[in-house]
């Protein structure tokens, strides 16, 4: 029988990240297969999208053993990394915006990495940011999420030397619903040294932050 699930347990030897798994749309038998070879085969395991009403569906001897976060929706299999301090800022828009950011700093601590979680420094209240910019312009890689309109992006791309990834988050209403009109501020900005993932791609960005510091170290 073919198998249907086939982690790819050389990722980080070949692409310097570890595996990780996209849970939504899953069944519980999917995941509780998926974890139990990770258990078994003691390697570790990010898994993103992890809806709290599945994760209570999965097998209870798996579940003791996973670092389950419910505001990121994420969950980890194996020891917990030591991190080392990584030099990377995420600013996030708004209180609005924390799964998405949680998700950002879990991906981060699962690979070893340390991160500051500023928030509530939308523009908003642009004095905010400022009270912060000092602080901030001293991270060597900066995560930026904003919902909305997404002016952070620019504004905070316009401040700072480090670079900017972008994170569109799906916060908003009436024409910002869904994050696409943050999503097309981000890709649209003139503010150098801004780059972008998809909505709500918390995971995306920490895996860029990531390979950048590996080949930076180098």
């Amino acid at each position: 029988m073919t198998k249907i699930h086939q982690p790819d347990w050389d990722r980080q030897k070949r692409t310097g990240f570890p595996e990780a798994i996209y849970c939504a749309r899953k069944s519980p038998e999917q995941i509780n297969i998926i974890v139990d070879d990770a258990i078994s085969r003691q390697h570790p395991l990010l898994l993103t999208a992890l809806a709290p009403q599945i994760y209570r569906e999965i097998n209870p001897k798996l579940c003791s053993q996973l670092d389950y976060d419910q505001v990121s929706e994420t969950a980890m299999v194996g020891d917990k990394a030591e991190l080392t301090r990584g030099g990377i800022g995420i600013i996030a828009a708004g209180t609005s915006d924390i799964p998405v950011a949680t998700e950002v700093q879990r991906t981060l601590a699962f690979c070893g990495y340390d991160s500051t979680l500023i928030q509530d420094v939308g523009v908003a209240g642009l004095w905010r940011l400022l009270d912060r910019i000092d602080e901030i312009q001293k991270f060597r890689i900066i995560i930026a999420l904003a919902g909305m309109e997404g002016a952070l992006f620019s504004v905070l791309a316009g401040l700072v030397e480090a670079p900017v990834i972008a994170v569109p988050t799906s916060v908003g209403y009436g024409v910002t619903k869904g994050g696409k009109t943050a999503l097309d501020s981000a890709l649209g900005s003139c503010a150098p040294g801004l780059v972008t993932v998809n909505i709500d791609n918390g995971f995306g960005a920490a895996a860029a932050a990531i390979k950048i510091l590996q080949m930076a170290n180098r």
